[in-house]
C-alpha cells in the first residue's frame, strides 16, 4: 500500500511541475478565444487542476465518509483523478471520469498508468452528458470540476443515484454559471451547502 501511494504521488510532482506554466498556456488560451465565447478546445494544452492542498483533503474526505462508488466531471490531465484514485486505495473503490477532449484524456490515461492505478478507473471520452447517460450505480461521491454550464444538468441526470450520504464536491463554486448552479440547488431545500477555500470549493450533502 505505501508503494502503491508513493507511486502516485511521484507522478503528482511530476504533473504539478507541468503546471507550473498555466498561467501562460491559460493566457493563451484565453487569446485565441478572443473572437468568440471560451469553448473547452481552447484550454487542450492546459492543467486545469485542482491545489495540492484541495487533493489532500479530498483524500481525507473519501477516507473518513468510506467513499467507493467515485464519478467525476471533468479529468483533464487526471490530477484530480489521482487524487480521488489515491483516496479509494484506502477504501477499495472505484473510479468514473469523464474528459471531453481526446487528446487530455489520453494523456491522462497515460498519467493514470504511470501511477499504477489505471485499473481502478474507467475514462469515459466526450460529452458527459451522453457519457454518463444511464449510468446506474449509485454515487458516494460526485466530483464536479468540468466545464461550468453543465453542473445543473449532470447534477440532476445523476441525482436518482444518489444516497443519503452522497457527498458532491463543487470546484470553481466563484465562477459566474456554478453560483447559478449552486443557487437552483439550494431553493430545492433538499440539501446542505457548505463553504470552502474561500468560497471555492462547495460540498453539498443531503439534509
Amino acid at each position: 500500500m505505501i508503494a502503491a501511494h508513493q507511486q502516485i504521488e511521484s507522478t503528482l510532482a511530476d504533473l504539478f511541475e507541468d503546471a507550473k506554466f498555466d498561467e501562460i498556456r491559460i493566457m493563451r488560451a484565453l487569446g485565441k478565444s478572443i473572437l468568440g465565447p471560451i469553448q473547452p478546445i481552447h484550454f487542450k494544452d492546459t492543467y486545469l487542476a485542482i491545489s495540492k492542498k484541495q487533493g489532500e483533503d479530498v483524500v481525507q474526505l473519501i477516507k473518513e465518509n468510506r467513499v467507493k462508488n467515485v464519478v467525476e466531471f471533468g479529468s483533464s490531465f487526471g490530477i484530480s483523478t489521482l487524487y480521488l484514485a489515491e483516496g479509494i486505495l484506502e477504501t477499495n473503490g472505484t473510479i468514473v471520469t469523464t474528459e471531453l477532449i481526446d487528446s487530455k484524456a489520453k494523456k491522462a490515461i497515460e498519467n493514470f498508468k504511470n501511477a499504477g492505478v489505471n485499473h481502478l478507473i474507467e475514462m469515459r471520452i466526450g460529452d458527459a452528458i451522453n457519457t454518463l447517460k444511464g449510468y446506474s450505480e449509485p454515487i458516494d461521491l460526485l466530483f464536479l470540476d468540468g466545464w461550468k454550464d453543465l453542473y445543473l444538468s449532470l447534477f440532476q441526470m445523476l441525482e436518482p443515484n444518489f444516497h443519503s450520504k452522497t457527498i458532491v464536491y463543487v470546484d470553481n463554486a466563484e465562477m459566474h454559471d456554478t453560483k447559478r448552479f449552486l443557487k437552483a440547488i439550494q431553493q430545492t431545500n433538499k440539501y446542505h451547502l457548505t463553504p470552502k477555500y474561500d468560497g471555492k470549493v462547495v460540498i453539498i450533502k443531503s439534509k
